[in-house]
């Protein structure tokens, strides 16, 4: 199907598209965004099953729960040369396959040794999908549809972990408790990861069908490929736009990290703000909700059930605001919405500061205190709670990916997004760690320091981050080049 009349984007106008072609590309790249929200959010409701298992303590539980964001980090850190080197779609089933070993690896570790290490691979394999989707989606989208499209890895992120949740809920009914035996003698938090096989291999088998990168077939050398790709997608001739990629791509090398160095603080000031982005999408303290949620709640007195039950609605949250961003990106546009997304979580996340530091404390196992929620105070705290996962679901969780997909000029861009990628894994990595042990002290302070993080990002946005709404990679790759210079 065509897309109908082009709209103007306010750069010319706008070319026409096959609309389902080019949402059936995206959507299969996006599909490593549903294994990445899977994976590393699988671990959440395995959690106390695990650490009683092994007999591991708080500081032991956070290392396992955070080791896949090292591999994470590894996994991103190689995904753009692999891509520069083999191809976009080569690596999305490399990463399917990372999935899949380590879906069942961490079902059946013999001891915490083996399941760290399980947990370190099926991150690779989320490092990989992290850059590549968004390097995938953002070279094969129309300009007009770039937002939208780029923001499916989101959606699939967010499906992804709430599907997590609605599967972890239901094994555990099923069950009768997380270290329960279920089905083949098996037990639940076991079944938990197994589950992660089946999407694992639709994403092989959608990865299989879809065309390479056309940028990536231009900087191989593969012109009419490239033009064939781009036809695909596009209702005209596009012989005019494999010249202009290969215009930008200078054709010397692939893409390496050695392109990204700059003079400001040795590197270039577009692959700062790619780091920066990468950094305070997670100092806003998302994944603590994502990763922990389940013993946030139980820690300040939701039994395990209503903590599971209470978790999964927070996913659906996610899920639907998500869909929001998907409508708005490509009209508000990615720096409007990410000063929204701001604003909104300085208020939320302060009003969760406030309603834990002003809550009763009891002492806890660790020697510190934690508040329990009562009454108005814990209801208070849950809508608190979603309000928060709104306003990053709407902004910061998508366009951060969109942005991190286009800002780059087109001979670095491999290079760039793993390195920012990177960045983002090892500031999660940082948060998942830190944030136990600081939480199990004072989840006051845990929260007012994710909260001075959501107030810094509204300056950085407003004077770094360029708007990048309705343009062409080439011509957004033009003007990072320009400042460059």
């Amino acid at each position: 199907m065509a897309h109908g009349a082009p709209i103007t984007a306010g750069n010319g106008p706008a070319e026409g598209y096959h609309t389902r072609r080019v949402v059936r590309l995206a959507s299969t790249a996006a599909m490593g965004g549903f294994l990445f929200g899977f994976d590393s959010a699988v671990i959440n409701g395995a959690n106390t099953a695990i650490a009683e298992t092994f007999d591991l303590d708080s500081g032991v539980m956070a290392f396992v729960v955070s080791i896949a964001l090292v591999g994470s980090a590894v996994g991103a850190w190689f995904a753009g040369q692999l891509a520069d080197a083999f191809g976009r779609r080569r690596v999305m089933l490399i990463a399917a396959l990372l999935f899949a070993a380590s879906a069942v690896g961490t079902a059946f570790p013999p001891n915490v040794e083996i399941l760290m290490l399980w947990r370190l691979i099926g991150g690779a394999g989320i490092g990989v999908a992290s850059v590549v989707a968004p390097m995938y989606i953002a070279e094969i989208a129309p300009a007009q549809l770039r937002g939208r499209l780029g923001s499916l890895q989101q959606l699939a992120i967010v499906l992804g972990i709430f599907a997590t949740g609605v599967s972890n809920y239901f094994i555990v009914q099923l069950a009768g408790s997380s270290t329960s035996e279920w089905l083949l003698g098996i037990e639940a938090w076991q079944w938990m990861f197994l589950v992660m096989l089946v999407p694992a291999a639709v994403y092989f088998l959608m990865a299989l069908r879809i065309p390479e990168s056309p940028r990536y077939l231009v900087e191989a050398g593969r012109l009419d490929e490239a033009r064939s790709v781009l036809e695909s997608v596009f209702t005209t001739d596009q012989s005019a736009k494999v010249l202009e990629i290969q215009s930008t791509m200078d054709g010397a090398h692939k893409s390496r990290l050695g392109d990204l160095r700059g003079s400001r603080f040795g590197l270039l000031p577009i692959v700062w703000v790619g780091i920066l982005l990468s950094a305070f999408q997670q100092f806003v303290g998302i994944n603590a909700v994502f990763y922990y949620s389940n013993l946030i709640w139980e820690s300040v007195g939701f039994s395990q059930d209503q903590a599971f039950f209470t978790s999964m609605i927070t996913n659906a949250v996610n899920v639907a605001t998500t869909l929001v961003a998907i409508a708005l990106i490509d009209r508000v546009g990615r720096k409007r919405l990410l000063l929204v997304g701001s604003a909104g979580m300085v208020a939320t996340l302060a009003m969760l500061t406030v309603i834990f530091g002003t809550a009763p404390q009891v002492a806890n196992a660790t020697g510190g205190t934690e508040p329990q929620l009562v009454g108005t105070a814990s209801t208070m705290a849950v809508l608190a709670f979603n309000a928060y996962v709104v306003f990053f679901g709407m902004s910061w969780g998508p366009v951060v990916w969109v942005l991190l997909g286009e800002i780059f000029p087109n001979r670095i861009r491999a290079a760039a997004l793993a390195l920012a990628a990177s960045a983002n894994w090892i500031a999660n990595f940082v948060v998942s760690t830190a944030f136990p042990p600081v939480a199990a002290q004072s989840l006051t302070v845990a929260y007012g320091i994710f909260t001075l993080f959501a107030i810094v990002s509204i300056f950085f946005v407003r004077r770094r981050v360029p708007e990048t709404t309705g343009r062409s990679l080439e011509q957004i790759s033009a003007a990072a080049d320009a400042q460059a210079a």
